[in-house]
């Protein structure tokens, strides 16, 4: 399909560029709170920040822990928090059956893309989400 923009999308667009830096501002405010108060021993929180804008708080085990990465998922979903694993992307995509029947198992030379996949998810990150919520979502992860 050959779908172009219509006066309307570009009207309702550049209405929402008069709050594109003010949103990048609150969603970078937002991922610091998040790792200042994650549990570095059990999380990855030393992400670099500089110019990011992330539209998802980003949460990586450190360490290898299958059994933990079940207890988190369990508990994200008790508390009715939508997550995705893998971060953004999927995690590693040479493990989708779609690369894997042209790589076959080259996914095996990735281990860092592996970890991210099985041990990595993201959460969204959106303007109006409020700090206590991200202070919340901490106690509940670090209590893990």
């Amino acid at each position: 399909y050959n779908m172009r923009n219509n006066e309307i999308n570009a009207v309702m667009a550049l209405n929402q560029l008069k709050r594109l830096s003010k949103n990048n501002r609150v969603r970078s405010r937002n991922l610091g709170v998040f790792l200042k108060n994650l549990d570095a021993e059990k999380y990855i929180t030393d992400f670099n920040q500089a110019g990011n804008s992330n539209y998802a708080l980003t949460l990586l085990l450190k360490k290898k822990d299958f059994n933990m990465r079940d207890v988190v998922e369990k508990t994200l979903r008790e508390h009715t928090i939508e997550f995705r694993r893998g971060m953004s992307g999927g995690g590693n995509q040479l493990m989708q059956p779609y690369l894997r029947r042209l790589f076959g198992n080259e996914y095996t030379n990735y281990p860092n893309a592996n970890h991210v996949h099985n041990f990595g998810w993201y959460i969204g990150n959106y303007p109006d989400l409020k700090k206590e919520n991200i202070l919340r979502l901490c106690k509940i992860l670090n209590a893990l």
